[in-house]
């Protein structure tokens, strides 16, 4: 397994003081793109290592550990969506691989459930996100979080905790995965090669892995035409916009407009930026002009139009509703 990130030490001593009563169910929880899986596959492995070092990380030389690192020990089982598997490529089918975690996949965990560890030890399920189980799904998990055998443990990976059951919430203890350090972030994206490591940062909400991630990085010239259209004092053309960036990925353009309104709140009641440095002359003249309670009503408007991002038929017109709905916001 690679090394910790570096604005995970703590995060990782804090762990530490679980192995001694560990719950049958860890719901880690916190930010998207700031390495929890990482963390709770470094975790599994020393839970399943035979010489644990002193600061509780796997000793990386026993059959344990080459079992995990070629991903095939008998006790450990990833669960995750077809379209994270499978990176996201179509089937033989032709169909897009699922972004939800099924019910079947959860089903076929019986047979490990029930067995014995091969090592007499623990045995460990890794389920990520958990907020990509479907109903059903969730409903099936509840089951084996209730009535736990001995030595199996869940952890489970959430970015959204909120979207899951009340009673799956019950059955696991909480850990908080802190947001990175500032500086240890950006140090870490200039050893990546990241070029604008700060800028990148920001832009990406603070999460170094997205700030890396190559498919994340592709988005960014359909960003900048967004962020040019914004930063134009004479307002958008709605029409001419939607045509040019029907393409992307809807979520991620409510996703530009969600933190470009929070860098005009910001800017509006603190004089700060924190998404779009390179836009703060254009952030702060209109700003100025703008009253709080409306910028407050366009974020509103924008939670619900992520929602919708992930139903619409025709992105286009999605597209034209979103950016005349916010002209309209910024001239009220």
């Amino acid at each position: 397994m690679s090394d910790l990130y570096p604005w995970q030490l703590a995060d990782w001593r804090r762990l530490q003081e679980l192995r001694e009563r560990l719950p049958h169910g860890v719901l880690i929880k916190g930010g998207k793109g700031i390495g929890k899986l990482d963390m709770a596959k470094r975790f599994a492995q020393s839970l399943l290592c035979q010489s644990v070092r002193d600061d509780g990380s796997a000793c990386d030389g026993c059959p344990s550990c080459h079992w995990f690192s070629q991903g095939s020990h008998p006790d450990f089982r990833l669960i995750e969506p077809d379209a994270i598997s499978q990176e996201g490529e179509e089937s033989e089918s032709g169909k897009k691989p699922s972004k939800e975690i099924s019910v079947e996949q959860i089903r076929a965990l019986a047979d490990f459930v029930g067995m014995s560890a091969h090592q007499g030890g623990k045995r460990i399920v890794i389920i990520h996100p958990a907020e990509a189980m479907n109903g059903n799904a969730a409903n099936a998990l509840l089951k084996s979080l209730e009535e736990p055998p001995a030595g199996l443990i869940f952890l489970l990976i959430s970015h959204k905790p909120q979207q899951l059951l009340p009673t799956i919430l019950s059955r696991c203890l909480s850990f908080t995965v802190a947001a990175p350090d500032h500086q240890a972030a950006v140090a870490w994206l200039k050893t990546q090669d990241v070029k604008e490591a700060e800028l990148a940062l920001a832009t990406s909400g603070y999460a170094p892995l997205l700030a890396v991630n190559a498919e994340s990085q592709a988005g960014s010239e359909a960003r900048d035409k967004l962020l040019r259209a914004l930063s134009q004092s004479g307002g958008i053309d709605a029409f001419g916009l939607a045509e040019s960036l029907q393409k992307t990925e809807l979520v991620l353009i409510v996703q530009w407009l969600q933190q470009w309104s929070y860098d005009l709140i910001s800017m509006r009641l603190a004089g700060k930026v924190r998404y779009f440095p390179a836009q703060r002359e254009s952030l702060k003249k209109q700003a100025a002009a703008l009253p709080p309670l409306a910028l407050a009503a366009l974020q509103k408007n924008l939670l619900e139009a992520k929602r919708e991002s992930r139903h619409t038929l025709n992105p286009k017109l999605f597209l034209e509703n979103l950016f005349i709905s916010y002209q309209q916001s910024m001239r009220n």
